[in-house]
């Protein structure tokens, strides 16, 4: 899905710069361009950076706490 019409940047294309090397938000927004126009995106730009560097350091394993 696209996350930032202005900058054609989808979920896909963050998880896959993700996968080459970046682990902020700050570097994909770089790499991207996403949230650099008008920043409509950029929460869900950040939570989709979030799981995939969480994916990336921590593989499938559930990151959720038990009640």
């Amino acid at each position: 899905m696209y996350v930032c019409l202005c900058k054609r940047v989808s979920d896909n294309t963050i998880q896959q710069v993700v996968a080459q090397g970046a682990r902020s938000w700050r570097e994909v927004r770089e790499q991207t361009g996403c949230a650099t126009q008008c920043g409509k995106c950029a929460c869900v730009g950040k939570s989709i950076t979030r799981d995939a560097v969480a994916k990336e350091l921590f593989g499938d394993a559930d990151l959720s706490y038990a009640v």
